[in-house]
C-alpha cells in the first residue's frame, strides 16, 4: 500500500462569489488547483475504474460545492470544499486546494487562497 495523489490544474468554474455589488447576482471565472492525497493506495490489478478513486466524481464534488450558491469570501469557499472532499470521500488523507479570481484585478494574473485540509484536523 502506498499514496497516490489526484491533482486538477486551473479547473474552470464560473460561481456566484464575492462582497461588491457588481459581484451579487452574477457569476465570474475561478480558478481551482487541487491536490488530493488518497491514503493506503493498492496498485490496480485488473486495470478497472472500480479499483481507484474515480476522478470525475472530485470533479463533479468540486464543481457542486463552488457553484450550488452565492459566497462572498473565497475563504469560506476554500474551507468549505475542502471539508466536503474530506467528510464525502474518506479515502482522501490530505487536500490542498488554490482558488483564484482570474478578473479581480486587471494588474494580475490573479488573486487567491490556498487551503491545506487533513483528516483528522477538526474533521
Amino acid at each position: 500500500m502506498g499514496t497516490r495523489r489526484i491533482f486538477f490544474n486551473r479547473l474552470a468554474i464560473d460561481a456566484q462569489i464575492g462582497i461588491l455589488d457588481h459581484e451579487r447576482g452574477a457569476t465570474q471565472p475561478l480558478h481551482v488547483d487541487a491536490e488530493i492525497d488518497l491514503r493506503d493506495v493498492d496498485k490496480p490489478t485488473h486495470d478497472g475504474i472500480q479499483e481507484v478513486l474515480d476522478y470525475r466524481r472530485l470533479r463533479e464534488c468540486i464543481i457542486d460545492e463552488c457553484t450550488r450558491t452565492h459566497v462572498n469570501l473565497i475563504e469560506t469557499l476554500c474551507d468549505r470544499l475542502a471539508q466536503r472532499l474530506l467528510e464525502q470521500f474518506p479515502e482522501i488523507g490530505n487536500v490542498r486546494l488554490r482558488v483564484a479570481k482570474p478578473q479581480a484585478f486587471a494588474d494580475c494574473a490573479a488573486v487567491g487562497i490556498e487551503v491545506t485540509a487533513s483528516r483528522g484536523q477538526g474533521n
